[in-house]
Formats: C-alpha cells, structure tokens, sequence
C-alpha cells in the first residue's frame, strides 16, 4: 500500500471529504486527489495539519501503527477518541450523552 493509499484510508476512516481534508492540510481539493492518486507527496507542514484532525501520520508515512497496550487504550477505543475529536461542541456533548446513556451512569 502506498502512502496516497493510505491517506485515503484515513481520511475514509475519519469520515472526511477530500476538500474537508486538503482545507485542513491547507491545500486545495486537486492536491489532495493528487497525494491519494501518488502523483503528489504531502510535506511536513501538511501531515502536521492532518494529524491535528486524528489522521494517523506514522500510519500514512510507514505502514506501521505504533502498537497500543492493553493497559493504555485498545485500537477500537482509539479510533472512537480520534472521531470524536474531530466533532463540533455541540456534537461532542451529544456524544457524551449517548455514552452516559449506554453506559448507564448519570
């Protein structure tokens, strides 16, 4: 898998439209399709953006995610964390709430 590949996995992972994510990344929707197609390489101050946004670097550069403890924060308990963060506010509390709800804590 190449690192345009893997971009885009993230960026489908977190929910994100190529615009969204190249705004973010401060580059233009054609750029971003040109970093998932291969044709373009993201720079530093790109993947620093993205990362702001739960997008896993070392993941897109390497291949390789940095393994998590069992004591820490499984991956699935990570993926929900780095959604959240990209919430709005008002929709984070409404996820709060959700969580409270199943979890059945006042």
């Amino acid at each position: 898998m190449t690192i345009g590949e893997r971009l885009k996995e993230e960026r489908s992972r977190l929910g994100l439209s190529q615009t969204d994510l190249g705004a973010a990344g401060g580059v233009g929707k054609t750029t971003q399709i040109n970093y998932e197609k291969g044709t373009g390489t993201p720079d530093a101050k790109y993947l620093a953006a993205v990362e702001e946004l739960g997008v896993d670097v070392l993941y897109v550069v390497t291949g390789r995610r940095v393994p998590v403890s069992d004591q820490l924060i499984a991956i699935d308990e990570l993926e929900m964390v780095m959604n959240v963060r990209g919430l709005l506010s008002e929709d984070k509390e409404a996820v709060k709430r959700l969580m409270l709800a199943f979890s059945g804590k006042k």
